[in-house]
């Protein structure tokens, strides 16, 4: 095999980097340099959407298990982030009972971004080893259970996260550059992980545990450590969530926002990384039509009576048509590879044909 035949081939086993970075990084200079601000702010929102998806589809997406706790760990990246670079000042007149060594603390906002998404990596790490032993339904209904406890922490914990009340006067850091960079290294990790011998194990595992067991690999450590990974990412995704929205409560990481998560996955794909992009597009797109539609209605008194929650009504009916018709998503296991359609009649190597299947 000659050289050029070589690289010609790495450059297409690799191409599905260039597929996702290359239009959301020129959409997102298209957007910054002539959209409004509404158009902007949309954009900064996806792209912060991305980063926790991935880290959603970085666990699920290669374990095949349920995952409903990464909702619970944007939080603690949120709060802790938020804590970290709050001024004292707003932190005494925000949460005035809040314990005052977090009140003293005051540090740069990337450093508590990334100290936020530490905190989540670490408590994954305290509760996660033995979640992973667990299969099936059991292990859904424990991510499940833990969310729930993670959700009545930040609820009852007045001393950290204002309890159910707001948290407010974080500081606005996240633009739409901050956002797109952070979504483009989120997006080579997802990447990295999927190809790394740590992915492939994961997926093996995923695929039949008794015979990735047969040879060799660990089923609980390859899922723990995935596990904290994927918390490593949501919380940092937390950060830029909470310094994006500067203003929070906890009902911000429950039922709802795990649901729209989800719903970006199984929509798109949960199997590759070119699912989880495209599945956050299309419910990007879709939610905000929605909510215009919803408004419109509503203000026009297009009906008799107000119309409310139209937009989860069709994302819920969305994502039954697609398990219906299409279980592995949009995209479906499969990363999208250049050239996207192959020409009639030309063979694949077997090599190519593996790497498909993965």
């Amino acid at each position: 095999m000659s050289v050029m035949t070589r690289v010609s081939a790495l450059v297409r086993r690799h191409s599905t980097l260039a597929i996702l970075l290359v239009p959301l990084i020129v959409a997102g200079i298209a957007v910054n340099t002539f959209g409004s601000q509404l158009l902007i702010d949309m954009y900064t929102y996806f792209c912060v959407s991305l980063c926790m998806v991935f880290a959603v589809q970085m666990f699920m997406g290669n374990s095949g298990i349920l995952s409903w706790t990464h909702i619970g760990f944007v939080g603690i990246g949120a709060y802790a982030a938020g804590i970290l670079s709050t001024a004292p000042a707003v932190k005494s007149m925000g949460v005035p009972n809040m314990y005052p060594m977090l009140v003293d603390l005051n540090l740069p906002v990337l450093p508590s971004i990334l100290i936020g998404g530490l905190v989540a990596a670490a408590v994954a790490a305290v509760i996660g080893y033995p979640l992973m032993r667990l299969s099936d339904f059991a292990g859904v209904i424990t991510l499940f259970a833990t969310l729930i406890v993670i959700h009545v922490v930040m609820t009852q914990w007045d001393n950290v996260t204002n309890g159910p009340r707001t948290f407010f006067g974080v500081p606005d850091w996240t633009t739409i550059t901050v956002g797109i960079i952070a979504a483009i290294l989120v997006i080579l990790l997802a990447y990295w992980f999927r190809e790394s011998a740590l992915g492939l194990r994961l997926r093996a595992t995923r695929d039949d545990r008794y015979a990735a067991a047969a040879i060799g690999i660990d089923m609980v450590l390859v899922r723990y450590l995935t596990f904290v990974v994927s918390a490593l990412v949501a919380g940092i995704a937390g950060g830029l969530w909470a310094h994006y929205i500067t203003s929070f409560s906890p009902k911000a990481f429950y039922m709802s926002e795990m649901f729209l998560l989800l719903s970006m996955l199984v929509i798109g794909g949960s199997g590759s990384i070119s699912g989880a992009f495209s599945g956050t597009v299309i419910v990007t797109v879709a939610r905000e039509l929605l909510r215009q539609l919803e408004s419109w209605i509503n203000n026009a008194h297009v009906l008799s009576f107000e119309v409310y929650g139209l937009t989860e009504l069709v994302m819920a009916l969305l994502m039954v048509l697609v398990l219906v018709w299409r279980p592995g998503g949009v995209i479906g296991g499969q990363e999208l590879r250049w050239p996207l359609i192959k020409r009639s009649g030309k063979d694949t190597t077997p090599a190519e044909e593996g790497q498909a299947a993965a």
